[in-house]
């Protein structure tokens, strides 16, 4: 059963409104297969790039570094994006920051890569995850790029005390199949603050044109 999005959203203000920025499993200061895998994109420095589930992460400071200037940033929690907000101070008014539930998110925009390593694996009920399939497809151009970074088998089955899903690179594969081509897939494991570490699986896949 899925945790409906009232629900979702008190559950992680409490996370970011009680927790350090090092406190949190997902903390990670270069976020580097991200990053190798959007410039592997090859778009070009203004292309329309959203961070799903960016919160406070450190993504959308190195996008900023390496030139990138069309940046967005969607959370559910208000709280992650006003601490995001001020750890990059002047230079966070470069970035459209959206407070939203990725489940009902609804824009008029078209972004050339969707990137998500944070969100997606909270997703547990097919209706939620239909949703979110059904975002990606609405708001992604032909032979635009979308990066996926999930929980992969054998990690943990929780993470902030919620159920997640874990997937495989072919899991991952035959959730997008429809209107995606997986091009490619690396398993890593992060390594989390407290020395432990979570298996991860990376997927990116261009949109057929």
């Amino acid at each position: 059963m899925g945790m409906n999005t009232e629900h979702r959203k008190s559950h992680w203000e409490t996370i970011y409104e009680t927790k350090a920025l090092k406190d949190v499993s997902w903390y990670q200061p270069v976020p580097q297969t991200s990053l190798s895998f959007i410039e592997k994109t090859g778009v070009s420095k203004d292309a329309k790039i959203i961070d799903i589930g960016g919160g406070d992460s450190f993504l959308v400071d190195h996008l900023l570094d390496l030139g990138y200037s069309n940046l967005s940033v969607l959370d559910i929690s208000k709280a992650a994006i006003e601490r995001a907000k001020e750890r990059l101070g002047k230079r966070a008014e470069k970035v459209n920051w959206i407070v939203s539930d990725i489940t009902l998110f609804e824009t008029t925009e078209q972004f050339d890569v969707w990137h998500d390593r944070a969100a997606f694996h909270f997703l547990t009920s097919q209706e939620d995850i239909k949703a979110y399939v059904q975002n990606a497809k609405n708001y992604t151009p032909k032979n635009s790029h979308l990066i996926i970074g999930t929980f992969a088998k054998g990690g943990p089955l929780k993470c902030s005390g919620i159920e997640i899903t874990q997937y495989s690179d072919v899991s991952l594969k035959s959730v997008f199949d429809e209107d995606w081509d997986q091009m490619e897939n690396l398993n890593i494991i992060h390594p989390t603050p407290f020395n432990t570490e979570q298996a991860f699986v990376f997927s990116r896949f261009l949109k057929r044109g």
